[in-house]
């Protein structure tokens, strides 16, 4: 291994939260019956005339806009031909040498520092159907169902592809490892969602890769043979078929073998990778312009438009919220990894909470409940406005912090406010000196073989105490004052 470099090239198939498709007004909704959001225009009938969907464009663009990407002038699209059963129209409506934006990069942390992965491009296109194989071992069929044709999709090329001429060893710069790769497979994704673009629901096929593997040999100085593993769409299975495949390219070369060229498929149901057909090139698919699509200008007062809608992204707000709310590092890495959420805890510091308190809250008991419940944190019953007013209520000595944790509950449950559930139940905090003076003297009646014990030295049953008076006012009294009474009572 010593003499061998590994660089990773991901093709990253986005596809795009739109209403409708990419070239026609078929709904872009994930599910329904099989060949139900369907027309011609999808099958490619005779006849038929695609129509740009602008929402797919203003979508990439903001992508573009958020990985500091070049955006081109124009770009147009092809005809990227070839035959298979779950593309009707016998071609793929993509992009090619005039694609939507070139360059940019993806920041990922490695070991504590920051790394660039820099781009290739970013191009559009459409999705194809979906094979259907049939589990019965008596039959052979394949169905396929078109409603997925026409999807929009962004596919994002990390550059450089390995293996092409242009390509060095730059370990700087490209993807160098299996863990690498799905740190930069995670991060845009959250990027992208972030943008609100895609949902990147991963068992739904809204985000898949491919991904090119190819070897660096440092003796000879050049890079062995390319192969592609195809549809990949889970971060714990794309890791065990990348590691899988680049010890099949490392064991081939020590034994003085050549790589072949190929497509791989990985089966998560044996953990292998394997052959599934010999690696087409850019010939292979015969591109040619789309006669039915006129090229799309891009102009300024567009680009600019698209700026309006690019949000604060999640290593800028991750900064924001060191620096502006004092939060640790790894608090703030938590509320801004999804922008829901980094949403909902900002919400609740503008309601007027604490930052640290806020914070606290948000990353135990309101993570806690949506994780339990499988609720996203944006439709969750507890809004930010009544979760600052239950902060309040405990900030200003209504209630304390245990009962605090009790009103949450019931929040979330009945949905009510925090001051109309501490009324309703009796639960304000008992702060009355003289009030308490009498349970704690009620107390310590009970217990005289632990008040002997504790003048005795074992001052660990202090905490037993105060246990025993919160218990009897039901966890009302105030902790402070409590602890100040008994230790004022037993002294």
């Amino acid at each position: 291994m010593s003499n061998y470099r590994v660089v990773i090239g991901l093709e990253i198939h986005l596809q795009l939260a739109t209403r409708t498709k990419v070239f026609c007004g078929c709904s872009n909704e994930f599910g329904g019956e099989p060949n139900t959001h369907s027309c011609p225009v999808c099958l490619g009938m005779p006849g038929v005339l695609p129509v740009f969907n602008r929402q797919v464009l203003e979508y990439a663009l903001r992508l573009a806009r958020a990985l500091s990407s070049n955006v081109s002038e124009r770009c147009r699209f092809v005809r990227k031909n070839y035959f298979y059963p779950d593309l009707p129209k016998g071609y793929q409506i993509s992009q090619f040498h005039e694609c939507l934006a070139y360059g940019g990069a993806v920041e990922i942390d490695v070991a504590g520092t920051t790394k660039r992965i820099h781009l290739d491009r970013i191009q559009i296109e459409e999705d194809a159907g979906k094979s259907l194989h049939s589990e019965d071992s008596h039959m052979e069929d394949t169905l396929v169902d078109v409603n997925r044709c026409g999807t929009p999709l962004l596919e994002i090329i990390s550059k450089p592809t390995p293996g092409s001429p242009d390509c060095v060893y730059d370990p700087s710069v490209y993807l160098n490892s299996p863990d690498e790769a799905i740190t930069y497979w995670v991060k845009l994704r959250q990027l992208t969602r972030y943008l609100g673009i895609s949902e990147c629901n991963m068992e739904e096929g809204n985000m898949r890769a491919d991904a090119n593997i190819s070897i660096w040999d440092e003796a000879r100085g050049s890079f062995g043979t390319k192969t592609e593993i195809k549809n990949l769409n889970s971060f714990k299975f794309a890791h065990r078929a990348l590691t899988q495949e680049i010890a099949r390219h490392i064991e081939i070369l020590s034994g003085g073998g050549k790589v072949k060229q190929e497509t791989m498929l990985y089966d998560s149901a044996t953990d292998t990778v394997a052959p599934m057909r010999s690696k087409e090139e850019a010939h292979d698919y015969r591109y040619f312009p789309e006669p039915d699509l006129v090229p799309v200008v891009i102009t300024e007062e567009l680009l600019a438009q698209v700026r309006k809608n690019v949000p604060e992204l999640p290593d800028e707000r991750r900064k924001r919220f060191v620096s502006q709310f004092g939060l640790t590092r790894d608090a703030a890495d938590l509320l801004s990894a999804e922008r829901a959420l980094a949403d909902y805890f900002e919400g609740v510091v503008k309601s007027g909470s604490e930052p640290r308190t806020a914070a606290n809250w948000v990353m135990g008991d309101v993570l806690r409940e949506t994780n339990a419940r499988k609720v996203d944190v944006s439709i969750f019953p507890v809004s930010p406005a009544r979760l600052a007013e239950l902060i309040a209520l405990v900030a200003s000595g209504t209630i304390n912090q245990n009962v605090a944790k009790d009103v949450f509950a019931v929040m979330v449950d009945s949905g009510k406010q925090a001051s109309q559930i501490v009324e309703e139940r009796g639960l304000a905090q008992i702060s009355d000196e003289s009030a308490l003076e009498g349970v704690v003297a009620e107390v310590m009646g009970r217990f005289p073989g632990e008040v002997q014990r504790f003048r005795a030295g074992e001052v660990k049953l202090m905490g037993f105490f105060v246990g025993q008076v919160m218990k009897a006012t039901k966890g009302r009294a105030n902790p402070a004052l409590v602890n100040d009474l008994v230790r004022k009572y037993l002294s």
